[in-house]
């Protein structure tokens, strides 16, 4: 059995959605001190929708395929569906990750939170902070709040 899926090689070779949004409505960006991965995720969003969505990914195959499916997976997509986006659902898009590679299906979902907490702050547009739990306590976010 191959270490990787064909999504996830496909993914990695052929990353969709890579580049930067000028003027972005959302920026969030994550990393991981462990294995170095930094993920970064640009939003536009019109009418509560994701028109467009953009990555720029420093890692492994891993991590750019995890971006590259999350980008595919939000975008078009109301916000409150990005928002509802797991890591789970990531890795099962990409037909599975190796246990020691699931931490960067986290980051997608990560990066795409603080984005989306970005563009709420941004817009000041009211939300509950618990459905940014991650974002309020791990400190990976260089979108925070600024108060």
């Amino acid at each position: 059995m191959a270490l990787y899926s064909e999504k996830v090689m496909d993914h990695f070779r052929n990353p969709r959605n890579v580049g930067v949004i000028e003027n972005a409505d959302g920026i969030g960006e994550v990393g991981n001190a462990k294995c170095g991965d930094i993920m970064k995720i640009y939003l536009k969003i019109d009418n509560d929708i994701i028109t467009d969505v953009k990555f720029e990914t420093f890692g492994c195959g891993s991590a750019i395929a995890s971006s590259s499916m999350a980008t595919e997976l939000i975008k078009g997509k109301p916000v409150c569906e990005a928002l509802a986006l797991t890591n789970k659902a990531v890795a099962e898009a990409l037909d599975g990750l190796p246990a020691h590679k699931l931490h960067c299906s986290v980051l997608a979902e990560e990066a795409i939170k603080a984005a989306l907490k970005d563009y709420y702050d941004k817009n000041n547009i009211a939300y509950d902070a618990a459905i940014f739990p991650d974002c309020a306590s791990c400190g990976h976010c260089s979108s925070e709040n600024d108060g």
